[in-house]
């Protein structure tokens, strides 16, 4: 059965679960809302939701250090006290999510915080892709859609394969921590650091400049 954005729509306003997680609800309850709402009230994701509106103000920023000292990250992970952020379970997730972001490279923490240049650029190379193959027109868009989305998730924290266990999400990472310790968790902001990365760009703009300045 096609999911529809209005049914999506739907089961987020009765549940506060994501766009994400209702879409797979949805696919996985065949279309069917009232087991859609039970499968995530099974998994523990319509429980979290409750729990977004909650203020999450304490948690940790933890550096993490990786491949000999040629890859650093920062990221701030918040919660809602200061007990659970103490806690081993905390703390593990928190670097869980450090290293998997020195390996994966995201460069937004939610879909939420792709500007909508960015979007615009991404949708007219790939309709552009799209036009030169040679596809029909009328499935342009389907086309668009499937790659943006490929898109989100590859380039989204919370919606990237987890990379220790690509079965999950870091987002669903995250969901199934706060069912177990009872609160809000939020992945607020992180930085990647890579050794020399950019240097060799600046190096080669300098030479240019150089150059030009020569030959005028």
């Amino acid at each position: 059965m096609a999911i529809t954005a209005q049914m999506v729509k739907e089961l987020r306003e009765r549940t506060g679960a994501g766009m994400m997680a209702c879409k797979k609800a949805l696919q996985e309850a065949d279309g069917n809302l009232d087991a859609a709402v039970d499968f995530l009230r099974k998994s523990g994701i319509a429980a979290a939701a409750k729990r977004a509106g909650r203020i999450a103000a304490e948690g940790m920023v933890l550096s993490y250090i990786h491949a000999g000292g040629k890859i650093g990250v920062l990221v701030e992970v918040n919660c809602e006290t200061d007990f659970v952020a103490r806690t081993d379970d905390f703390q593990n997730l928190v670097k869980d999510i450090a290293m998997h972001i020195a390996a994966a490279d995201p460069r937004f923490v939610e879909r939420e915080e792709v500007t909508e240049s960015v979007v615009d650029k991404e949708r007219e190379i790939y309709r552009d892709q799209a036009l030169q193959s040679g596809r029909p027109e009328n499935v342009i868009d389907r086309i668009v859609n499937g790659k943006m989305e490929k898109f989100f998730s590859e380039n989204v924290l919370t919606e990237q394969p987890f990379v220790k266990d690509s079965d999950k999400t870091v987002g669903q990472l995250v969901t199934e921590a706060i069912t177990a310790m009872g609160e809000k968790i939020k992945i607020r902001r992180f930085e990647r650091f890579v050794l020399g990365e950019g240097l060799e760009k600046r190096r080669n703009d300098f030479l240019e400049e150089v150059r030009k300045q020569a030959a005028g």
